[in-house]
């Protein structure tokens, strides 16, 4: 038998201590001179051997695997993924965010849609409804019972699934999770990323940032990987003008889904040439 599921936490108290608690996280790490908002340039001289590898890192590793249907927290090699669709993110929104901070959300997904549309070569936009890419705004109380609206929004997911956002620890700011059509080619058809409503600004966006381009196919986060926001020490909060490189790569024709990083590696290497080289 089983054993049986731990007790739900007591959300209501919890919702009113998550808003000061990200707070000092946020005033903390900026003090500590993290979540940099500039594109890392300043301090970093990219080679082509860099990109390159930093992008196999990326894209072609995986930060989870999925064992006894449950995501568990192991690098392992994977393939390229992608949306060969266009990317259509919906903003939903818990009654706990008031009409001003949805404006604001609203806004600035919207602008980072257009960014990412445009380093990445791929339709990208933010729709009113009939999205593909959800993301969620959600309090503790409402994350914990966010059950009844994944299902609506991802009739595939899983039980599993559902199970880890609704018990998703503080620990955790953000998250993203991505499907493929069952049994096809590994092409991106639809994702869910949550962000906590209780975040201040500069986490909320950062938040956006990392886990909309996780969505779009560079699932990895890496400690050696700079400047960038895929990377768990939270330097950057910001897609850095490397994170645009990693974007431009993973949507570049010569790249097909599918690809392993033995078989995706020459290319990546000569892609990255080529892009260092117009850059400089």
């Amino acid at each position: 038998m089983p054993a049986p599921a731990p007790p739900r936490p007591d959300t209501a108290s919890e919702t009113a201590t998550f808003a000061a608690f990200y707070r000092n996280i946020e005033a903390r790490l900026v003090g500590d001179g993290l979540l940099r908002t500039d594109d890392g340039s300043r301090d970093t001289t990219l080679t082509p051997e860099m990109l390159a590898g930093n992008f196999e890192r990326i894209a072609l590793y995986s930060e989870y695997a999925l064992a006894n249907g449950r995501f568990v927290a192991r690098e392992t090699p994977s393939t390229l993924r992608r949306w060969s669709e266009p990317v259509r993110l919906q903003p939903h929104f818990g009654a706990s965010v008031p009409a001003a901070q949805r404006a604001q959300d609203r806004s600035v997904l919207s602008t980072y849609a257009a960014r990412l549309a445009q380093v990445s070569g791929h339709p990208i936009r933010t729709v009113e409804q009939g999205g593909n890419f959800h993301v969620l705004y959600l309090n503790r109380e409402e994350q914990v019972n966010a059950g009844a609206l994944i299902r609506q929004l991802m009739p595939g997911a899983s039980d599993a699934t559902i199970d880890e956002i609704e018990r998703m620890p503080r620990s955790i700011f953000c998250a993203v999770y991505a499907f493929s059509q069952s049994g096809q080619a590994p092409v991106y058809v639809s994702a869910i990323a949550i962000i906590r409503a209780e975040h201040p600004d500069l986490l909320r966006r950062s938040c956006v940032h990392e886990e909309v381009a996780q969505g779009l196919g560079l699932p990895n986060d890496s400690p050696d990987v700079r400047p960038s926001i895929f990377n768990d020490d939270d330097e950057f909060a910001l897609l850095t003008r490397h994170d645009e490189l990693l974007l431009r790569m993973l949507y570049d024709r010569r790249l097909s889904v599918g690809m392993t990083p033995d078989s995706a590696r020459d290319t990546v290497r000569r892609i990255a040439e080529e892009y260092l080289g117009q850059a400089s």
